[in-house]
């Protein structure tokens, strides 16, 4: 192993990384059907396929990577939401970058795999223009030459081109687009950053810094994908080099910050969405140098994250989590932190090949996930906690936070940041992205729902279909269709919770992996069959809930809608809600059994506070609740 000393950081150098267990499969080759698929039209119909409708002035008519780049002469910015003191207005300048560009991400994704040709012909006008704003140099960005790379305060540099990038890659590998202009025009952008901020330099040294030069640190997503579909090692090197520098410097965002993590008093309190995103660049830094130190960090991070994580899978994140554990009551989080936290495991998952982190991954996005989206309306909770009696402004209607709205749905929650709505569009797609994944011996099964995989083994093409209707059933059918017979592994994950399986096939059971090594056959059918049991289980609070396979279950508490705002669009309106707040007590007598067996209603015997007796109530999947009760004392 070969290192190289630069002033200070240390990089590793001259070889390939060859820890990583799993790989990404191209974006595009896994695609989404049934019920998945059904949300993503649904999005795409609603807030995702009309968020520069809704709000134009963001979204389309401040051209921010073109015509409108920041300039010294801008002092503010119109974002639309409520400022909350003058020494935060710098931070407003590259806000709509982010909002764009976090949009576009999920609409292209969105788009690409559901094959919606309105949404395509957008994408490809998007293509157009935004490749035509790169200069000659390469810069993609939103900065003109008097500002670009030369900042001692806060600023967007990274972030902006971090969040365009992601897009424009799931455009190059899903060959939307002329897959070899995007590919250059996406190294280029990227050499000008690593001449521009080069090895040894000094990126993060800002005074007053915000949260835009602290989501820059997420400059390492493009340079970890990067180096996955070209090889080249430079962009490794370069984000361990981000993340050390990071590391060093004192900035707002510092949980992350190595001397913190290694600290045994320091705990989390951060804003949640940097706290959870973050963990990515900390990941992609310990697999790029293999340091052991850095290795360490990761498990102290993981655990800490754990103590913040309610059972829904919901990091704390209202927005900061201020050093709390997780309270299913008294902590909420941020639509953002759920996908920024799914995505991160998703990253462990692939670097590491743990199962657990399968299971981490599907809870949130089967609970808090789909439990922050409203069931009938286009429009998500900005902040939802695990407990919802109130969706108001502030949290369960307790919290006396004069301009706390945060705590409602709709389509763009102008009033706070337009950036909650655009990860709702992302969290889908990057979910179906990971459902499957490579590694040495063939494919990897690695999270579970209906999808359909075309993707090249030896010298054709091989095509499996799952389907499912999970997690709302778990017997999972998957069919092979191939014009030729191949041998090949498929490793199907065994999540922590099954209680049995039956496979239908000769396997192995390994690091909890069923593994089916064999010669596949056109029509081929797997079937799989897992086992899930009610359980019952205590949080970090020590309060009771209930699972059921990867569920959290919730009983529903009748609410009170009230629209509180109307769109131009039709069919869009912010909501409030108010229920009557009973909050039931664990019964240690309790006695808890599924009542329908087609679907998945269940009833459990509480503690009513008024009567002080025990009552029998419904539990239901709190993914489809807008008010509820999750946690028993």
């Amino acid at each position: 192993m070969k290192w190289l000393v630069i002033t200070g950081i240390f990089i590793l150098s001259g070889c390939m990384n060859k820890q990583e267990k799993f790989e990404y499969l191209q974006f595009g080759e896994v695609k989404p059907a049934s019920w998945i698929k059904e949300q993503m039209n649904r999005d795409l119909a609603g807030f995702i396929g009309h968020l520069d409708e809704l709000i134009p002035d963001l979204i389309t008519k401040d051209d921010i990577y073109g015509q409108n780049r920041l300039s010294k002469r801008d002092k503010k910015k119109d974002v639309g939401n409520i400022k909350e003191g003058a020494d935060w207005e710098v931070q407003y300048l590259w806000w709509n970058s982010e909002s764009q560009s976090n949009w576009r991400d999920g609409q292209i994704r969105q788009a690409i795999l559901t094959g919606n040709q309105e949404q395509l012909k957008k994408v490809g006008a998007y293509l157009s223009h935004i490749l035509s704003t790169q200069d000659s140099n390469g810069y993609l960005g939103i900065y003109d030459k008097t500002l670009r790379y030369k900042f001692k305060t806060e600023n967007g540099e990274l972030w902006a081109k971090a969040t365009l990038l992601r897009g424009l890659l799931a455009c190059y590998e899903s060959g939307t687009g002329d897959r070899q202009v995007l590919l250059s025009s996406i190294e280029r952008a990227v050499k000008d950053v690593m001449v521009n901020y080069p090895v040894g330099s000094d990126p993060f040294k800002v005074e007053k810094s915000f949260a835009g030069i602290c989501h820059g640190l997420m400059f390492t997503d493009v340079l970890d994908r990067l180096h996955q579909l070209t090889g080249k090692q430079e962009y490794l090197d370069y984000a361990a080099f981000l993340y050390q520098n990071y590391s060093k410097n004192k900035l707002m965002e510092e949980d992350i910050c190595l001397d913190n993590i290694l600290n045994p008093r320091y705990k989390l309190k951060g804003h949640g969405v940097h706290t959870y995103e973050h963990l990515r660049s900390l990941t992609v830094a310990s697999f790029a140098t293999g340091d052991g130190q850095l290795k360490k960090a990761l498990d102290i991070y993981l655990r800490r994250i754990d103590s913040v994580t309610t059972p829904s899978g919901g990091p704390v994140g209202d927005e900061w989590i201020g050093g709390r554990k997780a309270d299913a009551s008294n902590t909420g989080y941020e639509y953002c932190s759920i996908h920024e936290l799914l995505d991160s495991y998703s990253l462990l998952l692939q670097k590491t090949g743990t199962a657990s982190f399968g299971d981490k991954i599907e809870r949130l996005f089967f609970n808090a996930a789909q439990g922050a989206r409203h069931p009938s309306e286009s429009s998500i909770a900005y902040l939802k906690s695990d407990n919802s009696w109130y969706m108001t402004g502030p949290l369960n209607d307790t919290v006396p936070v004069k301009k706390q709205t945060r705590y409602k749905y709709s389509p763009v929650h102008q009033d706070v940041a337009v950036c909650c709505i655009p990860n709702a569009g992302r969290i889908a797609p990057y979910y179906v992205r990971s459902m499957w994944m490579r590694d040495k011996d063939g494919l990897v099964a690695a999270l579970y729902g209906p999808s359909v995989l075309e993707t090249n083994i030896g010298t054709q093409k091989v095509r499996i279909e799952e389907q499912t209707n999970y997690p709302n059933d778990f017997v999972i059918r998957f069919k092979f269709s191939l014009d030729k017979p191949e041998k090949f592994t498929v490793k199907f994950r065994k999540p922590a919770w099954t209680k049995g399986f039956t496979l239908n096939y000769p396997h192995e059971e390994k690091g909890n992996y069923l593994v089916v090594r064999r010669t596949w056959q056109n029509g081929e059918e797997v079937v799989l069959e897992l086992i899930p049991e009610i359980e019952i289980k205590q949080d970090i609070q020590k309060q009771y809930f209930f699972t059921y396979g990867p569920l959290v279950l919730a009983h529903p508490v009748a609410g009170r809608q009230v629209v509180t705002k109307e769109y131009v669009l039709p069919g869009f309106q912010d909501l409030q809600v108010t229920g009557d707040k009973i909050v039931f007590g664990f019964d240690p007598q309790n006695k808890v059994c599924r009542t329908d067996k087609d679907k998945l209603v269940f009833r459990a015997d509480l503690i009513n506070p008024l009567t002080q007796k025990s009552e029998t109530v419904d539990l239901v999947p709190m993914g489809g609740t807008i008010l509820r009760q999750v946690t028993f004392k």
